[in-house]
């Protein structure tokens, strides 16, 4: 078979080491190779709904890479089709959930090419792949090869023997970017209908603005953390990660939002983002139901518009209030604990006793508080 190489850029490549890989890809005797660059594509179909969403998978993970991998098996796919490909190939094992979500992008998108899967089929180990490059003249640092590391704009994972097991948390040369900072740093995030356009008062799009951010917490060694979670092919599932930016993000928006949306917006976001998010990480993009969250998801930033004032601190942020014309915090209605502008006490002493009613009649009829 002729082999055409194709590379998926999500945001974790310079033009340096792109034209490593394209060298390294002509010296291992490729037909073509080809960089696609995603970036803008991948946050406008993907990043910019699991902002609007404050997606975390199990409170911790900000999907960086499982989101990635939606959009660089939709561009492998597109561009199969484009060449006329009767195969295409991927390096997953058999163990995780990057198989399958290649797999069914493929199967959908292109269902008559074939897929060859070489590492899963002969349950190659890692040490056993290394030993294999060496044995063919293949030259390379393996020694960083023992952390399998996959940057991308919205964050970089990070596993290794440690995250195989449940007790040990990687080390500290085990994560791609150093801690270099100290003290701490005042930033500003600009948001507008829920995109963040702006980092210190200088407005740039929502791609410059995640790669700033990033740039400027990524050295504190924030948005570092280990996930556990139920893998699509149902074992339980361990890998690290540091995502200064997207937990920043995520974190600075939705305390916008609990200014800006009110109690029945979030408590409905909160529904369909955890199972948007979910669905996501298990590969099924291309479920129509996806693209109905996703235009309710884009209805609830109509007014989420303001700034956010962080403080960034080594290894930790803390998030210390919004400016917003849409503010409904607003004190012309009142301070809460403090003061009322738009009722009376004895509107209070009505709504009280109407309000808890139905549940009064309920233990009244039953008998149930003696």
């Amino acid at each position: 078979m002729e082999v055409h190489a194709v590379l998926v850029n999500t945001g974790g490549f310079d033009t340096e080491e792109l034209k490593r890989i394209e060298n390294h890809a002509f010296k291992l005797g490729v037909k073509s190779f080809k960089c696609i660059d995603d970036i803008d594509n991948f946050y406008k179909t993907v990043v910019k709904y699991l902002i609007f969403g404050n997606i975390l998978k199990n409170n911790t993970y900000p999907l960086s890479v499982s989101a990635e991998r939606i959009a660089q098996a939709m561009a492998i796919a597109n561009y199969a089709k484009s060449i006329g490909a009767t195969a295409v190939a991927h390096g997953s094992t058999g163990a995780g959930n990057d198989q399958v979500r290649f797999d069914m992008v493929f199967n959908i998108v292109v269902p008559n090419v074939e897929i060859i899967t070489p590492i899963r089929d002969m349950k190659l180990s890692r040490e056993a792949e290394i030993e294999f490059l060496k044995e063919h003249g293949v030259e390379m640092n393996f020694e960083k090869a023992k952390y399998s590391i996959n940057k991308g704009i919205w964050g970089t994972s990070v596993g290794g023997k440690e995250t195989l097991k449940s007790r040990e948390y990687l080390p500290e040369e085990a994560f791609p970017t150093p801690v270099t900072k100290q003290g701490s740093e005042e930033v500003s995030l600009t948001f507008e209908k829920g995109e963040l356009v702006g980092i210190n008062d200088k407005k740039m799009s929502s791609v410059e603005a995640i790669l700033k951010l990033n740039e400027l917490a990524s050295g504190y060694g924030i948005g570092r953390d280990i996930h556990v979670g139920d893998t699509i092919i149902g074992i339980k599932g361990r890998v690290g990660f540091e995502a200064a930016a997207s937990v920043v993000i995520i974190k600075a928006h939705h305390l916008l939002e609990k200014h800006t949306l009110t109690k029945w917006q979030l408590y409905w976001k909160d529904q369909l983002s955890s199972w948007y998010g979910n669905w996501l990480h298990e590969g099924q993009f291309l479920d129509p139901t996806m693209r109905n969250i996703e235009k309710f998801l884009e209805d609830t930033q109509t007014f989420v518009t303001g700034k956010v004032f962080v403080t960034l601190h080594p290894y930790r942020f803390q998030l210390n209030g919004i400016e917003s014309t849409h503010d409904l915090m607003s004190a012309k209605f009142g301070s809460y604990g403090e003061m009322n502008n738009a009722w009376t006490g004895e509107d209070v002493k009505g709504f009280s006793k109407i309000f808890g009613n139905p549940v009064a009649i309920y233990h009244q009829v039953n008998d149930t508080l003696k």
